[in-house]
């Protein structure tokens, strides 16, 4: 009854609302949900939607910190994930690949893929220092990775990277 009453107060034309859920009649503008979010906070409530895309937001930055900075432990990306986020890693797993399409693995396997193409590129580093840096196990691991994703072995993929930033190395 809450929720049907901010409903009406703020005109939001609705089907349905039951517990959790509201049926909207159309699409509502940005500006309205941000009043039906204010609204609803003021009673407690919070929409579902800001929390899964806060919580979806969070896991990529994790990912992203993880990838980017080197750790004095070892630790699982599922633990540095969930010390951050205090939600089972099972849950926040489940909900980022029913939003995203795709595993916190397999996010994590292609941002991982993208640091070893930045440092292909613009670094001097060999590729065992390449999969050192970026927590593969071996060359032979980040080289299959990387084939995966790219379709490319790292090698070629870096005299290609090569010849776009230098075209007139390009002989």
């Amino acid at each position: 009854m809450t929720v049907e009453k901010i409903l009406h107060d703020i005109d939001v034309p609705f089907t349905s609302v039951s517990l959790g859920e509201v049926e909207l009649a159309s699409p509502i503008p940005e500006e309205t949900v941000n009043k039906f979010e204010t609204a609803l906070k003021k009673v407690g409530f919070e929409l579902i939607e800001t929390r899964v895309k806060k919580i979806i937001e969070d896991i990529k930055k994790l990912v992203l910190e993880y990838i980017n900075h080197e750790h004095d432990e070892k630790i699982r990306l599922s633990s540095y994930i969930t010390r951050t986020i205090h939600y089972d890693y099972s849950y926040l797993s489940d909900l980022f690949s029913s939003v995203e399409g795709v595993t916190i693995e397999q996010f994590f396997i292609v941002q991982r893929i993208e640091k070893v193409k930045e440092l292909l590129v613009y670094e001097e580093l060999s590729l065992t220092e390449i999969a050192y840096q970026t927590g593969f196990s071996s060359v032979h691991h980040l080289s299959a990775q990387f084939k995966k994703v790219t379709g490319l072995t790292p090698t070629h993929f870096k005299k290609i990277g090569v010849a776009k930033r230098n075209p007139s190395d390009n002989r």
